[in-house]
């Protein structure tokens, strides 16, 4: 589905460090490749060196946003290693096929991929280093290898023998790659599984960390960009005559999407833009508004080409006959923006054919392809530096920004940092799409469902981003349509619509527009059989053990049906995303104003094992403040193709007094691992919502439940 042949390398040159020592390619199951010991090295999944000074490196393909990669994928390869955390160092890893995420297909950052791709490939990619230190030493001292054994760094043979890692790393270069060492049964873990501190703590805290934003090169120069108020518009011309004349000004550029200055400092680049005057083109997105997007979406669900997310079961439309009661429900989830705390930037120096990149994406092999087609270079003359990235959320996935800092500096001939404003950022976007879920369910006499008809009609931002053929299922698009419920006939749809926005992957995707329907829905189908939320969802949930001990979990930590103070009242809700299990049970009461306040989310979550509980701890702590955001406050509204909310004022993010308290049951288990980093956003929308209808009375359908949604309901 994602094709990225024109950017993935068939090949990564790596030689041993200066001074002797292990750079490994470690052939891991699944690669294509042959992995040898050192120099040219085909398709690895991972790097490991070991440098004579006994300094252990590992090569991280994930970027660390926040989600703390630079924490759990060293410690997936320091387990089986057998050494301290804090003797590996951790180094980003550049584009390369060695370095593709295999559950997306590309070198990406995202859909909570990191662990549950890395889980069995850094293990075993640890272990094969291990075994081959401990066949070296055992050919160096001639004895059996079930003599030696190794260990925060050093390798113990008999009589007191002991080398370290180091020392024997180039011998055990020299030998071949196991193909299936052994790995740690998960009782046998000394580190996986235990809370530990992340490793970009103390740099993230006393300003060492090198973001985007950070970046300095000798001689750099900075970039601010115009971009027409209607995103895809052109310029037409563009009078720069006052800008050129203003104080460090050093070039004004006309790029393929915009004009941007170039000066000294940033601050003199913005104040140069603000004087340049732009005619643009501003193309058919000039006639959209929020409305008229919506409106479209909902035609498109009622006439539009439908596709089957799953093969029907059973005969729903006979079921619906036959019912004793049938409701039906819209729910409508609007356009949402990033918004990440770092605004877009990134660095770039052409010289020549040679292009550096230094910034925070979270595509690094689609950064360079893009760079490449737009300079008209050859990839492997493209060098990447990937930094922290202040947020991401998605929309580090997207690369204009990095193509235009590129055109700069090609066109001024030096190293340009560009940064964009505020404004611009959130102006210019990839939003995630409208959706408009359309539902309807058959009632027994008991009032329990015995039908379900699920659609839901959006944008694909596969088929934008990568191409998706028309008419064909987008997989993104059907995250958490299908609920764990047994419902005897069922029926699940999608339909693409495309609105004429540039929409992009945010943070749990549809799995936060359909699982606000299908969880709302659910608590409509409760009301209509007088039934109790949290009672109702256990019924359906036979056989589903995961799913029945998340929603029992939740709802007795957060004590359901338990007397809460007056003007307060509780919602549940239940999802599985990313192969975790997660059900969010909300408290809620009406601020003076009529506005929603959360006071507390009570998140049980079954993610299977874990690498470090204490980073799922603070996703989920995350990913809930950015759901309450979304559900309460967030929307991108249009008019006339321009995007009305321009900055955090406008836009506002949930502040500190506005953060529930976040009570979290974490689940022991022995399943795979799953996803933690957005499932959480998605849960606590329906949570929310349907907390707000037991207050109140009203079922808001469509997000925000703001104050005025809630008086007119």
């Amino acid at each position: 589905m994602i094709d990225t042949k024109t950017s993935r390398r068939s090949f990564l040159k790596a030689g041993a460090a200066a001074s002797g020592g292990l750079l490994m390619a470690l052939h891991l199951p699944g690669t294509l490749g042959q992995a040898m010991a050192a120099g040219t090295v085909s398709t690895p999944n991972a790097w490991v060196h070991i440098a004579d000074d006994n300094t252990i490196s590992i090569l991280v393909a994930h970027s660390e946003m926040g989600q703390g990669v630079h924490t759990s994928m060293p410690m997936l390869v320091a387990e089986e290693l057998n050494v301290e955390l804090s003797q590996i160092k951790v180094v980003d890893a550049p584009p390369g096929a060695a370095y593709v995420n295999a559950l997306l297909g590309a070198q990406i950052t995202g859909g909570s991929t990191s662990v549950r791709g890395s889980w069995e490939k850094l293990r075993v990619a640890g272990a094969q280093v291990r075994e081959m230190l401990i066949s070296a030493a055992a050919a160096e001292w001639n004895v059996d290898r079930s003599q030696i054994k190794a260990d925060k760094g050093l390798v113990h043979g008999p009589n007191g023998k002991t080398a370290t890692y180091g020392s024997l790393a180039a011998a055990a270069a020299k030998l071949p790659v196991p193909e299936k060492p052994p790995i740690k049964d998960p009782k046998d873990f000394r580190l996986v599984g235990k809370r530990t501190p992340r490793v970009d703590t103390p740099a993230k805290t006393n300003g060492t960390a090198e973001f985007g934003i950070d970046v300095k090169l000798p001689g750099m120069v900075y970039a601010t960009v115009q971009q027409c108020p209607v995103i895809g518009g052109k310029v037409k011309s563009f009078d720069a005559t006052q800008a050129k004349g203003m104080p460090g000004v050093q070039a004004v550029v006309q790029i393929s999407d915009g004009v941007a200055v170039v000066a000294d400092s940033w601050w003199r680049a913005k104040k140069a833009s603000e004087t340049v005057k732009v005619q643009w083109d501003e193309g058919a997105g000039a006639a959209l508004s929020d409305a008229s997007i919506i409106e479209g979406t909902r035609q498109a669900a009622k006439s539009g080409k439908v596709i089957e997310i799953t093969k029907p079961q059973g005969d729903v439309a006979a079921a619906l006959k036959g019912a004793a009661k049938v409701l039906e429900a819209e729910y409508v989830s609007p356009m949402q923006s990033h918004s990440p705390l770092e605004p877009m930037n990134f660095t770039a120096h052409v010289q020549g054919d040679k292009v550096l990149l230094i910034g925070p994406t979270q595509f690094q092999q689609g950064a360079q392809g893009a760079v490449a087609a737009a300079l008209k270079v050859k990839p492997e003359d493209i060098t990447l530096k990937t930094t922290y990235l202040g947020g991401g959320f998605g929309r580090r996935l997207e690369l204009d920004f990095i193509v235009q800092a590129a055109e700069i500096s090609k066109a001024v001939g030096k190293p340009v940092k560009l940064l964009w404003t505020r404004e611009e950022d959130m102006m210019h976007d990839y939003y995630r799409p409208v959706g408009v879920n359309q539902l309807k369910a058959g009632l027994d006499a008991n009032g329990m469902p015995v039908a379900m008809h699920f659609k839901v009609a959006s944008q694909s931002v596969t088929q934008r981003a990568f191409g998706l053929p028309k008419d064909t299922l987008d997989p993104f698009m059907a995250e958490a349509a299908v609920t764990g419920y047994n419902i005897p006939n069922s029926q699940h749809d999608l339909v693409i619509h495309d609105t004429g926005v540039r929409v992009g992957y945010w943070r749990a995707v549809s799995h936060s527009m359909n699982a606000f329907a299908n969880e709302s829905f659910v608590d409509e189908m409760a009301k209509a059989a007088g039934q109790d939320p949290y009672a109702y969802r256990m019924k359906m949930l036979a056989g589903k053990p995961r799913f029945a001990n998340v929603l029992k979990l939740a709802a007795e930590k957060a004590g359901w049906g338990k007397a809460l103070p007056k003007g307060r009242a509780r919602g549940i809700a239940l999802m599985e995303g990313y192969d975790s299990y997660l059900a969010e049970v909300a408290e809620v009461s009406l601020n003076k104003d009529g506005s929603v306040r959360v006071h507390k989310v009570t998140v049980a979550a079954d993610v299977g094992h874990m690498v470090n509980p204490d980073t799922v701890e603070a996703q989920l702590q995350s990913s809930i403040v950015f759901g309450v955001g979304a559900v309460l406050k967030h929307q991108i509204t249009m008019t006339n193709g321009r995007v009305q909310e321009t900055n955090y004022n406008s836009y506002e993010p949930v502040r500190m007094y506005e953060s529930p308290q976040i009570d979290i049951v974490l689940v022991k288990s022995t399943e795979k691992p799953g996803g933690i980093g957005e499932p959480g956003t998605a849960v606590a929308a329906p949570a929310i919502a349907n907390a707000v209808a037991a207050l109140t009375g009203k079922r808001v359908r469509r997000l925000p439940i703001t104050a005025d949604a809630l008086r007119t309901a």
